[in-house]
This record gives structure tokens, C-alpha cells and sequence, in this order.
């Protein structure tokens, strides 16, 4: 009766329209009525909980990378950047569909989300793209498939909602993102270097060391910035929320002070719009706590886990089901909403069968990017389609078959986790 009412009534308001965070939350109470009586009902512990789930420290790295993110895209970083891309591998075949994968692994160091890679990076790449000759359809498809590097190479807003419901090491996760990441943005490069030899899409510009020296000595205060803060990281001078404001600072300082491309006031509006972007996070973040909480102690996820375990204990049979499932439930939620709602539940599947949690993480994350860019929810779908002017069914046509690198690496990541594990395992 249990799972039929926590499951039930969850399905049914979402079905209704009623957003998930509220949808949760009565849910939980619902559950909670049902478990202890209406007179019972131990409210004051609930509103803890639910208060619990947005006060911590590592969520604070939420607010500060959407900002630090709205302020690249609010100022010259960007172009900097990808007039440093294009010097770099510009004059491969297909050239600046290689230009647009380098920009989203570099502004991947910056953001920490898709969403951000693809209004900010994505309307100059399109244009450049359909300007030098290439199709407008591929154009898309290119940049709706590289924003999905933003969440994968740190920082990462998902990895930092994981880190806090599994209770794993944020930085841990931040570092074991960076091999998948790049390995994502070789396939991706590898396709489009194969469509371009099968469609005669053009070059670029021919390299030139003149070219890079320049385009580099131009951006490379730009550049600094992932450096600054995956090497902060890395090498455990601050923590991934300190990173995230010293991301903001310095992100601060080269848009109003050194570059001067940005004014006082749409400094304060970009901050104002982070902050409404962020209380919709961390209203999610809060009733996901309280929902994990009821969920908890109706013992679902141990039964469920049980019942798992009793039809197999292979773990990489329980770890394919879970990334299936993850792969079909995300293309009707969020990533937010995904990671928030199906890591308190996972967890103890995961630590009954075994599956390495810090994996897990970065495949689940792998995984719901694929969301991101399939209807009816994908939240870059619609940004690529409004900005391109495309309709949807052309958009996604052409940009799924440029997510087969995400599925391999997810894959190889459960095959060899030392490709998440060793450069954490190192830096340790």
C-alpha cells in the first residue's frame, strides 16, 4: 500500500501539472498521514528535514556556478574563447564543428551546466557555422550534443546535487568527471570529422602558430578560469564551493574591471536571474529532502533493493538496468529532478550490490544528458530550437545520432570505472 501511494499519487500530480517540487512534498505528507495518523503527523520534524536538505555548505556551489556561469555568457569571455578554438583546430575538416566541441570542453570548466553552453556558446556557434557553409541542421545538432560535455567536466550542478544526497566527496566526483568528459568530446570530434568527409564540408583558416600566439595571448585570462578552478580542485588548495566563488570573483573582475564589457547593472540583474534560477533548484532540493526522509522510513528502497537482489546480485546486470531506466525517465524530468528524486532510492541498491557509488555518479550524470536534448522536457532542445528557428522533430533527428560517444562512455565507464576513479585516486 505503501509503495502504491508513494508511487501513485507522486505519478497522478506530476500527470496533473503540479511541479515536482510541491508534487514531492504532498506525497511525502500523504505517506507520512498514512504512516503515523493526521493527529500524529510529527510536523516540526518534517519542516527540519525539509530545511536540512538546502542547508549545507556544498549546495552553496549551486547558486554561485549558475552566476558564474550567467557572467561568461554576459560578457567577452566567450567570444575570447572561441576565437581561441578556432585558431586551434580550425583548420581541421569540418573545422568549426571541431571549434564547437573545444569551446563546450573549455566553457564546460566554467558553467557546470548544458543549458548555459547552449544559449551562451551555442547562438555564436550556430551562426559561424551556417555562415561558413555548413549545414543548419548539423550546426544544431553539433552544439545541442557538445553543451551535454558543460555537466560532465567540472564543474557540474547535477554532480554537486549527487555528491549531497549520496554523501560522496563533491571534488571527488568534480575530478573523476574530467576522463569521461574528454573522451566524449574525442568521439564527438571523431563523427564530426566523418560527416565532414562524406558531406565536403570546409575547412577554416590554415594553421598558423602566428594565428594561435595571438588568439591565445587574447583569451588567455579567459582560459585561466577553468584552470583556476579544476587546478584549485585538484590540488586541494579550496573545495569545490570555494571554487564556485572564487569562479563568480574572478569571472566578476575580468567582466567589469579588465575586459569592461559589462555594466554595474546587468551585473545585478545577471545575479538577480541567478537567484530565481537557483530558489526553483533548491525548492526541489529541500522537499527531495523531506520525501527522502518519509521514503526512508517506509523502508522502500531497502524492499526494493531486496527484491532487486533476489532476481540477481551481478552488478554490472543491476548497474545496465539502472542506466536503462535512467536513459527512458529521462527524457520525461530534469536532470535535476532526476538526480534529486532517483539518488535517495538507488543508494542502497547500490551499496547492497556493490556498485561504486563515485561511478555511479558520473554514469547517472552521462546518462540523463542524453534528457536534455529529447523531447518532451529536453531543456537545450528547446533553446537550440528557438534559437535556430528549427522545429523540434528536425532538431532531434539530427542531434541524437551525435549522442552515441555519451552511450559508449557511459558504457566504458561501467566497464573500466578506472576511467573515473584513477585521477581522483591520484590527486587524493
Amino acid at each position: 500500500m505503501l509503495i502504491v501511494l508513494f508511487v501513485g499519487v507522486l505519478v497522478v500530480l506530476m500527470l496533473c501539472g503540479v511541479p515536482v517540487a510541491f508534487s514531492m512534498a504532498a506525497t511525502a505528507f500523504a505517506s507520512a498521514v498514512y504512516l503515523w495518523g493526521f493527529e500524529d503527523v510529527p510536523l516540526h520534524i518534517l519542516i527540519q528535514q525539509t530545511v536540512s536538505g538546502v542547508n549545507s555548505f556544498t549546495s552553496l556551489a549551486i547558486p554561485l556556478f549558475l552566476l558564474a556561469g550567467q557572467l561568461m555568457n554576459g560578457s567577452d569571455i566567450t567570444n575570447r574563447i572561441f576565437d581561441f578554438c578556432q585558431a586551434c583546430v580550425g583548420s581541421l575538416r569540418g573545422g568549426l564543428g571541431h571549434v564547437n566541441i573545444l569551446c563546450s570542453v573549455i566553457f564546460a570548466g566554467m558553467s557546470g551546466t548544458a543549458a548555459a553552453d547552449a544559449a551562451g556558446l551555442g547562438t555564436m556557434e550556430i551562426k559561424a557555422m551556417t555562415d561558413a557553409g555548413f549545414d543548419k541542421e548539423f550546426s544544431v545538432a553539433v552544439t545541442g550534443a557538445s553543451s551535454l560535455i558543460g555537466p560532465i567536466i567540472p564543474p557540474s550542478v547535477p554532480m554537486v546535487m549527487y555528491g549531497v544526497l549520496a554523501g560522496v566527496s563533491v571534488s571527488g566526483l568534480f575530478i573523476g568527471g574530467i576522463l569521461p568528459g574528454l573522451l566524449m568530446a574525442g568521439g564527438m570530434m571523431a563523427m564530426v570529422y566523418m560527416y565532414s568527409v562524406k558531406r565536403n564540408y570546409p575547412r577554416g583558416e590554415p594553421f598558423s602558430l602566428k594565428r594561435l600566439w595571438n588568439a591565445f595571448r587574447h583569451s588567455i585570462l579567459s582560459l585561466m578560469t577553468p584552470m583556476i578552478i579544476i587546478g584549485g580542485i585538484w590540488s586541494g588548495i579550496f573545495t569545490a564551493t570555494e571554487a564556485s566563488a572564487i569562479a563568480v570573483l574572478y569571472a566578476s573582475v575580468l567582466a567589469l574591471f579588465i575586459y569592461q564589457d559589462m555594466k554595474p547593472r546587468e551585473w545585478v540583474l545577471l545575479l538577480r536571474k541567478s537567484v530565481l534560477d537557483c530558489a526553483s533548484i533548491m525548492l526541489v532540493l529541500g522537499c527531495v529532502s523531506l520525501y527522502g526522509y518519509v521514503l526512508t522510513r517506509t523502508r522502500i528502497p531497502v524492499l526494493l533493493a531486496q527484491s532487486v537482489v533476489s532476481l540477481t546480485t551481478n552488478k554490472a546486470v543491476v548497474t545496465m538496468i539502472l542506466m536503462i531506466f535512467l536513459l527512458f525517465i529521462g527524457c520525461f524530468m530534469s536532470t535535476t529532478e532526476c538526480v534529486l528524486l532517483f539518488t535517495p532510492i538507488f543508494l542502497p541498491l547500490m551499496q547492497q550490490v556493490g556498485i561504486n557509488i563515485t561511478v555511479f555518479g558520473v554514469v547517472m550524470c552521462l546518462v540523463l544528458m542524453i534528457g536534455q536534448i529529447t523531447p518532451p522536457f529536453g531543456t537545450c532542445l528547446f533553446i537550440l530550437c528557438k534559437n535556430a528557428g528549427l522545429g523540434m522533430d528536425v532538431v532531434v533527428k539530427h542531434t541524437i545520432p551525435l549522442t552515441i560517444p555519451v552511450l559508449i562512455t557511459a558504457i566504458l565507464c561501467l566497464i573500466f570505472p578506472g576511467l573515473v576513479t584513477f585521477l581522483p585516486s591520484v590527486f587524493s
